[in-house]
């Protein structure tokens, strides 16, 4: 039974801050998702307009993308331990003015501090899984950073619907914050206790120094990310209001979808890794392109429960080669700068993506259709470029 176990984790890569980390990314996870997905109807309920919700979504991609680079530079600096300690207390802040003044432009000040965790984190992440792991299980180690942060996905929003139905959209999501808040600060207390920081040892040499440099291939590979997120990000903020506004959904049953997306995700997750680390990662993540490119179409021709069952497994596969794409990052990032080329690779991509979530409000006052046909357009191109110019070999 020991050798059994010892050779799951062993292929997991389970080692002790490694399991702290994923830890910590469900408390933080479970907390943020369990009101960030309703957003968009809370603020509609305390008076602001679509504009408003274009706006939220746009500065989500916009801060995400200002955040990565120093997120990056600081887990460089500090170590991902002290790094990841800044970034949750950032996160509690913002969900404390949220709770604390129900008006939507509240909304939009908290969120500099409460949409920064993922971005801000996210190279500070990656920076643990290649250190903590060898690089033959850098895919494996995203993916189960991917597959773990899939759980709160699922069930926050089934816990924020609950919440909206009991104490209606105003009261249920300000609930839903303050138990954020609550996951939080246990999640700082995994942090602090089972992280094990190796300090960074000062690099004076020319390396340390040198500016960042983006490989031929990691160039291609960001050129078909943004038109990708292009397509996602167009009708990210409207999917939950064509699903209840257009579609006349309730709470519970968006939140029962999007437990069905991210289970979808969590299922492929694991073999599609061990895929990975055994054969061409070019197809894992065509495919993942190509279910990015084809949700916003079958979301506009969805009117039933049972089809949007059937968008959003399609929407969960789009995960089917996320960690895939990462360990990518990774592996033509620069030595002894894998954060901060994470970062940077991040920030580039989301200053651009920041425009297409501005622009999916216009593209929704025109109507849904445009919307959503535009989304599915620029998912085609991404698709088509990484098919013609990424070289994983």
């Amino acid at each position: 039974m020991k050798v059994k176990l010892k050779e799951i984790t062993g292929f997991l890569g389970l080692k002790k801050s490694m399991t702290a980390m994923l830890l910590m990314a469900i408390f933080v996870g479970l907390g943020e998702k369990m009101a960030e997905r309703f957003l968009p109807i809370y603020l509609i309920a305390l008076g602001g307009t679509p504009i408003v919700i274009g706006l939220l979504n746009g500065m989500d991609n916009l801060l995400s993308a200002l955040y990565s680079y120093p997120g990056g530079w600081l887990a460089d600096k500090l170590g991902y331990k002290k790094a990841l300690f800044i970034f949750n207390c950032l996160a509690i802040f913002g969900y404390l003015i949220v709770v604390i003044f129900p008006t939507w432009y509240a909304v939009l000040i908290g969120a500099v501090f409460f949409l920064s965790w993922t971005a801000i984190s996210l190279p500070a992440t990656m920076d643990l899984v290649s250190s903590v792991l060898p690089p033959k299980k850098h895919t494996m180690g995203i993916t189960l950073h991917s597959l773990i942060r899939r759980v709160p996905m699922a069930l926050g929003p089934v816990i924020g619907g609950w919440f909206i139905m009991q104490f209606g959209r105003v009261q249920g999501v300000r609930y839903a914050f303050l138990a954020a808040i609550f996951f939080a600060l246990i999640a700082l207390y995994v942090q602090q206790c089972f992280f094990e920081d190796k300090p960074k040892e000062p690099k004076e040499s020319k390396e340390g120094k040198e500016k960042l440099k983006f490989s031929t291939n990691l160039k291609n590979l960001l050129v078909s990310d943004i038109l990708i997120r292009f397509c996602e990000q167009i009708p990210y903020a409207f999917v939950v209001i064509w699903v209840m506004n257009n579609n006349g959904l309730t709470a519970m049953q968006f939140g029962a979808l999007t437990a069905i997306e991210m289970v979808t995700a969590m299922l492929v997750y694991i073999p599609v890794a061990w895929l990975a680390e055994r054969g061409s990662r070019k197809p894992l993540v065509a495919i993942t392109f190509f279910n990015f490119t084809v949700f916003p179409l079958v979301l506009f021709f969805s009117h039933s429960f049972a089809m949007f069952v059937i968008a959003f497994i399609i929407r969960g596969l789009k995960e089917f080669g996320e960690p895939t794409r990462k360990s990518l990052i990774l592996a033509f990032a620069q030595d002894n700068a894998k954060a901060r080329t994470f970062g940077a690779y991040y920030l580039i991509r989301d200053v651009f993506v920041s425009a297409a979530a501005f622009g999916g409000a216009w593209l929704w006052k025109a109507s849904p259709q445009v919307n959503f046909f535009a989304a599915s357009a620029f998912g085609a191109l991404g698709l088509l470029y990484f098919i013609m110019k990424v070289r994983t070999r």
